[in-house]
């Protein structure tokens, strides 16, 4: 994907350099469970999904303009629940420091602009956990539809089964947002 600007953000592809910002948000308690994934545990395990994220091209690192500090991530992913083509699925993390300040709506709202006006997607779908109350204020201020909940749809790293309350947004509906 490409590098964007917003203004407080720069979202651009992951570098290797970036290892030590990832660990510190990824090794949290409170971030990597609301997204699915196990905390990681060592720099090698983040050098590792870093290595991934480049290969793939589908996730941004989130930059803080302030102090150039890799403070969260943004993919744009295939959507595995559906198959039309011209979809994507949101998926974010921020670091717990940077809770709280618009910043993952900030991000969204940009990559929804490229989603649409320069992939030309139809759909963008975003899901989080029913637990996860801050993801779904996210998702309602950037203005994406609910279209119901998927009942012990997902089971993540500790066993643990959850339901996914699942939304989305067209391309006609965002061009009524933000166009």
């Amino acid at each position: 994907m490409k590098t964007m600007e917003t203004e407080r953000l720069i979202l651009r592809p992951f570098r290797y350099t970036d290892c030590e910002d990832l660990y510190e948000y990824a090794k949290n308690p409170n971030i990597g469970p609301n997204a699915g994934w196990k905390p990681h545990e060592s720099l090698e395990e983040s050098k590792a999904i870093i290595k991934k994220f480049i290969e793939e091209d589908e996730v941004l690192a989130i930059v803080w303009k302030v102090n150039n500090k890799v403070i969260g991530s943004l993919g744009l992913h295939k959507d595995h629940l559906r198959s039309a083509d011209n979809v994507r699925m949101i998926g974010y993390v921020l670091s717990e420091d940077y809770w709280g300040k618009g910043i993952i709506t900030e991000a969204v709202k940009a990559v929804l602009a490229y989603a649409f006006t320069e992939l030309n997607l139809d759909l963008v779908t975003v899901h989080h956990f029913a637990y996860n109350e801050k993801s779904r204020r996210v998702i309602e201020k950037c203005g994406f539809h609910y279209e119901g909940t998927l009942r012990h749809c997902t089971k993540i790293y500790n066993g643990n089964t959850y339901d996914l309350m699942c939304y989305s947004m067209t391309r006609d509906e965002w061009e009524r947002l933000y166009a």
